[in-house]
């Protein structure tokens, strides 16, 4: 089983509470506005601040919305 795109209607950020774009490739959860990623393990999005990796400048805008 993958992960259902069709959450990204709902999912948020659970720090800012914005729009989150998938990175399939990574199996990410990205915020561009935080500049966070959420892991998705076992098909299921890890949306916890402390679980966050921080991303650089570069990559947050890499990542389609």
């Amino acid at each position: 089983m993958a992960f259902d795109t069709k959450l990204m209607e709902i999912l948020a950020c659970p720090v800012c509470k914005g729009k989150l774009a998938y990175d399939k490739e990574a199996k990410e959860l990205i915020c561009n506005f935080d500049r966070l990623a959420y892991r998705i393990e076992k098909d299921i999005p890890v949306l916890l601040e402390g679980e966050a990796r921080e991303l650089n400048v570069s990559q947050s805008t890499e990542q389609g919305s």
